[in-house]
């Protein structure tokens, strides 16, 4: 069987399940996506990796992980989603130590936080892709514009992202105000709610 590989295009609020995210995989060389939900702490995790501006006092579970394998000459070389069943993901990350390779068995979310924080590629077989894979409809003008952004450029999660920050009164705040207020989430650890700060001073 063939690999895909993927790269990683954002994060939605997942509507089907509460308190879920939907994390969504780009195909490489294609247009289909392949969303995969994920729960708060791994999208929290996810979006820190992704995130360069936002650095955490103290290291998450998995840059606990990443800082363990290196001082222990450990290497993720890539991560490969190799089944799919029941609507769950199974996912392998490749390792190598001392030129020896390992395959160890991981949730599909904690292998796509590590395969951040090691660079290390994302695969899944073409078989799995032609079965569970999805095309967005995504107006490409708009998709340039946030390129940058986390955040799932879809209507759903647009409109749901605008209704939390109207909700939250960020709309009103000044952006020394946002910048205290981001400083302060990221110092409680409410990284979530720093993501969203980061999104309206992103906006001004």
């Amino acid at each position: 069987m063939s690999l895909v590989r993927l790269n990683i295009k954002g994060i939605s609020y997942s509507q089907t399940q509460n308190g879920a995210y939907a994390l969504i995989l780009n195909e490489v060389d294609g247009d289909r996506k392949l969303p995969i939900v994920i729960g708060a702490f791994e999208a929290q995790s996810i979006a820190i990796a992704l995130e360069k501006e936002i650095r955490p006092p103290r290291p998450l579970t998995h840059d606990l992980f990443k800082n363990f394998a290196d001082r222990f000459d450990i290497v993720v070389k890539q991560v490969i989603i190799h089944k799919l069943v029941d609507g769950v993901f199974y996912s392998s990350l490749i390792c190598e130590r001392d030129k020896i390779e390992e395959i160890i068995d991981a949730r599909t979310s904690d292998a796509i936080a590590l395969a951040l924080r090691f660079q290390a590629p994302i695969f899944t077989y073409k078989n799995i892709l032609d079965k569970a894979g999805i095309y967005l409809k995504v107006n490409p003008k708009k998709e340039d514009e946030e390129e940058d952004s986390i955040l799932v450029d879809d209507l759903v999660a647009e409109e749901i992202e605008t209704a939390v920050i109207e909700q939250e009164g960020y709309k009103d705040k000044s952006l020394d105000e946002l910048k205290t207020l981001l400083d302060e989430a990221v110092n409680n650890e409410d990284y979530e709610k720093a993501a969203k700060i980061r999104d309206e001073i992103s906006k001004r």
